[in-house]
């Protein structure tokens, strides 16, 4: 695995991401497909694929949803221990999910003075990944 740094940190499944997404689409245009050219006595099954496809992009979507949710939430108690433990306070109530998700590449020496001008300065996330001078990898989340 190389190392994780700014510009190659994001990470994609491809089973998922791209897989089962295209397999999705696929099966969605082929049930509405199945519905405009069906006869009227399989209206009712044609109808009940195209509200099964849609069901499964709605489980696709709140799988990733849910777990990044969770992911998320763990992520903020451990940067919330880290700058606790760093500082002897908790991180600024001012700081966004997607600031706090970011900061969890800066290392130690940086994480306090990065977690303090992103509450003041709002800092959007992708600037203060990009502020990080000696990365520190996530090879965790997905």
């Amino acid at each position: 695995m190389s190392e994780q740094n700014f510009k190659n940190h994001s990470r994609y499944v491809p089973m998922y991401h791209f897989v089962a997404y295209a397999l999705w689409l696929a099966v969605f245009i082929g049930s509405i497909v199945n519905l405009v050219n069906t006869d009227p006595e399989n209206l009712y099954s044609a109808s009940l694929l195209v509200a099964l496809s849609v069901l499964l992009l709605i489980i696709l979507w709140y799988a990733r949803a849910f777990a990044l949710k969770a992911q998320d939430r763990a992520i903020r108690a451990e940067e919330n221990l880290r700058h606790f433990a760093l500082t002897g306070k908790l991180l600024d109530s001012r700081l966004r999910m997607g600031q706090i998700i970011a900061l969890r590449f800066a290392p130690d020496n940086e994480f306090v003075e990065l977690a303090k001008k992103a509450a003041e300065e709002k800092t959007p996330a992708k600037e203060i990944k990009a502020a990080v001078k000696n990365w520190r990898a996530d090879y965790h989340r997905v």
